[in-house]
């Protein structure tokens, strides 16, 4: 793999918290600040990212001499994904060797220009994608998205601990949906609880660099393929990203890791 400076994984212990809305106005928001952007895809069973990049059906990356694929230019950043090669409708069932080797293929065979980010949504959990992942590119460092209810917290651990054993460093937290605030009234609710965020990095020598909010103007634009980064971004939803992209390169900055590095795998007893 080459064409990048950085590669920062999305990753989530658990389905259901943004991870991939993250993602994607993460990646829109690093190009708003100058930054030359690659979205991809890793998520092979359940892949969303070509909806909420509003890229249309049934258009497919251009192949170059049978094997190498360039990734699709949508909202000024180039983007691969499984669901760009297969039809919307169709059910990934496949055993675990086989979404290794597909998700390996897309990884070492996609050709992205000269890109300062290369930005992997990672699908929920801890399993296969995670692993080959580690083993197969040389990674900055990775991003956890929370809610800051507990059930999610749970699962975050399990992530962080994961990239703890593969020696990827943790670059911070992002607790999605922290607050909701009233659009009629301006009351602001903390419908998911408080503080768990910052209970996780606290146990992980980490920071939450990013608090984003319960919108539903965040939904709604990236159902439509329209994020909301590029369609609102005035909007303190789109500000809450945009001051998550800052934060990390400033993280990135202060800890030396401007630039990719191999994880060590070391054999312990336990």
């Amino acid at each position: 793999m080459s064409g990048y400076k950085n590669l920062v994984c999305i990753a989530s212990g658990k389905g259901g918290v943004g991870k991939s809305t993250t993602a994607v106005n993460l990646a829109l928001s690093l190009a708003k600040l100058g930054k030359r952007v690659g979205l991809l895809d890793a998520d092979i069973y359940g892949p969303s990212i070509p909806l909420m990049m509003g890229i249309e059906s049934g258009r497919k990356p251009e192949i170059r001499d049978r094997k190498f694929m360039l990734p699709i230019m949508a909202h000024g950043i180039e983007v691969n994904s499984m669901g760009l090669l297969v039809d919307e409708n169709t059910a990934m069932v496949w055993r675990a060797p086989m979404v290794i080797s597909a998700f390996n293929q897309i990884l070492n065979d996609t050709v992205w220009g000269d890109r300062d980010y290369l930005i992997v949504d990672m699908p929920p959990g801890t399993g296969d994608i995670q692993l080959s992942l580690s083993q197969s590119a040389k990674i900055t460092g990775a991003l956890i998205v929370t809610t800051p209810q507990d059930v999610a917290l749970l699962d975050a651990r399990r992530a962080i601990e994961m990239f703890n054993k593969v020696e990827v460093p943790v670059i911070g937290i992002v607790e999605n949906m922290s607050v909701h605030v009233c659009k009629n009234c301006g009351y602001e609710e903390e419908i998911f609880g408080s503080g768990g965020g910052e209970k996780l990095a606290s146990q992980y020598q980490t920071e939450v660099i990013g608090r984003l909010p319960l919108d539903i103007g965040v939904r709604e634009l990236t159902d439509a393929g329209r994020p909301i980064v590029d369609s609102f971004p005035s909007g303190p939803a789109a500000q809450a990203y945009m001051q998550l992209s800052a934060n990390l390169e400033e993280r990135i900055s202060q800890s030396g890791a401007n630039g990719v590095v191999e994880p060590i795998f070391s054999v312990t007893e336990d």
